[in-house]
């Protein structure tokens, strides 16, 4: 069984979908600490409904980022995590957690990577004309939004769209496609080979293309 630790900034709803999955056994795993760097996350509030610990770990307690993280590092450690899932959790992870848990740390991001990195990626699509966007889940490096691809999800782009109109359907994606990922995860069925992820049971000729 995986235990998966989540970090998250705001509303939780990756967070819900992931625990939605576990609760229903289509991932072998369980949502096991929730940390937040904003007090009033209310994906705080779900992970209380659902009595999985929670914490609150406020930046501004510590000197640096390094030492942030290791308050965070600790906290995981201290529940057994196996994987950590980044859900709305708005920092650029650094070496203190990468390095502890080297390829073990994934994160959902609302564009079809490397299109539209950052901050308010669903208005970068709306303003660059796209008429395809949609969510990526991908392995975390130490840039933004830079890791390996693990899955990706379309929806079209109306003419007629705004960024309010245009989030909910590529949340609607990222719910589908993150407890996926995790379970392909929790599986064992990822290899990261260079910049790309291979699922298996892939051809070995497909890896060489």
């Amino acid at each position: 069984m995986l235990k998966i630790g989540v970090l998250i900034s705001g509303y939780g709803s990756n967070l819900q979908a992931i625990i939605n999955a576990c609760d229903r056994k289509e991932v072998a795993g369980e949502v096991v600490v929730v940390i937040s760097d904003n007090a009033e996350a209310k994906g705080l509030e779900r992970a209380k409904k659902h009595n999985i610990p929670g914490f609150y770990i406020n930046p501004k307690d510590f000197e640096n980022k390094d030492k942030f993280e290791e308050k965070v590092v600790e906290t995981l450690n201290e529940h057994g995590v196996q994987l950590v899932c980044l859900a709305g959790f708005m920092r650029i992870c650094g070496e203190k957690l990468l390095d502890h848990f080297r390829h073990k740390v994934i994160n959902i991001h609302p564009s079809l990577l490397p299109s539209f990195p950052g901050l308010h990626a669903q208005k970068q699509a709306i303003d660059h004309g796209v008429k395809v966007s949609g969510t990526t889940v991908h392995f975390v490096d130490n840039g933004c939004d830079t890791g390996p691809i693990i899955l990706q999800a379309a929806v079209p782009v109306y003419d007629d769209d705004t960024e309010a109109t245009l989030s909910p359907r590529i949340l609607e994606k990222e719910h589908e496609i993150y407890p996926i990922a995790v379970k392909l995860f929790a599986e064992g069925k990822l290899e990261i080979i260079g910049r790309k992820v291979y699922r298996e049971g892939m051809d070995v000729n497909e890896k060489e293309s």
